[in-house]
């Protein structure tokens, strides 16, 4: 199957278009990896792409970085801005941060929305994969996955780390009752219809969590998930903020997210497209 150019059909207005892409990236001490993740996503050259940072108020003056870029990528911009910082007080946590971001791409017309990382764990580089597979397929969500045939991890990664996020994917899929190989992803394209059925003011997870929650509504709603391998590079600046006892927070947590759609009733997905190299969902059976 080939991927669709930009200018294809959308299968579900039956409009031809170029569809407007958002790019959520919550920031928190990510000064010294922005400004080149954000020549990264800019250099796909995707016609109507936006980047979107949402920066909680970094000690290390991202912040202030992030406005700085305003002033290079939006020269020329006429129908609407390349880029828009949205500055939080304080450290409200990564959740929050993409609640707040995913609105905002909402209410600015996005019809897609990307979510990821600001420090290269997620390379810029599968976003234009991610949208011809969405695009192909008309899938709700595309997920980059790590634990999918072809997926992987960095291997610099400790052992401790690799059996720490494989115990957490299980964990999470043995609780929760699902099909999606890679819960924790922090790596998605979304539907803009998907973001609106989920209600995005209705998500009570925050942390490491946010990535669960989402990932269990998805299946819960029926929405059709494509996962895609990715390689997961370790981040190239800084260190991790997600540490052993956030990880740990996050596993009794999702007794929590079950307890809460205790009474959401599981939807049959839509038939279940395919594409080469990506597992799909509905189609998994472990």
């Amino acid at each position: 199957m080939d991927q669709p150019s930009m200018e294809q059909w959308n299968t579900r207005s039956g409009q031809l278009n170029t569809p407007n892409i958002t790019v959520v990236m919550p920031t928190y001490n990510e000064a010294e990896n922005l400004p080149a993740i954000a020549e990264a996503i800019f250099a796909l050259q995707l016609p109507n792409l936006h980047l979107l940072v949402v920066d909680d108020d970094s000690p290390d003056g991202t912040g202030r970085i992030a406005d700085a870029l305003l002033a290079v990528y939006n020269v020329g911009a006429t129908t609407r801005p390349r880029m828009t910082v949205i500055h939080r007080q304080g450290k409200g946590g990564l959740g929050t941060a993409y609640v707040a971001g995913m609105t905002r791409a909402i209410a600015d017309g996005a019809d897609f929305i990307v979510q990821m990382d600001a420090d290269f764990s997620h390379s810029p580089a599968y976003i234009p994969q991610m949208l011809g597979v969405i695009l192909a397929t008309d899938a709700d969500v595309v997920i980059g996955s790590r634990y999918v045939p072809g997926g992987s991890l960095d291997e610099r990664w400790e052992w401790n780390r690799r059996f720490l996020s494989w115990w957490a994917n299980l964990y999470s899929r043995a609780i929760l009752g699902l099909r999606i190989r890679d819960m924790t992803a922090g790596f998605k394209l979304w539907r803009r219809s998907a973001l609106e059925a989920i209600g995005l003011e209705n998500i009570r997870s925050n942390g490491y969590s946010f990535q669960v929650e989402m990932a269990y509504l998805c299946e819960r709603l029926g929405f059709r998930v494509i996962e895609i391998p990715i390689h997961f590079e370790d981040r190239r600046i800084g260190h991790s903020k997600l540490d052993v006892p956030v990880k740990l927070e996050s596993a009794w947590r999702t007794w929590q997210i079950r307890w809460r759609y205790r009474h959401l009733r599981r939807r049959q997905p839509a038939p279940a497209a395919t594409w080469q190299g990506a597992q799909i969902n509905a189609d998994s059976r472990g």
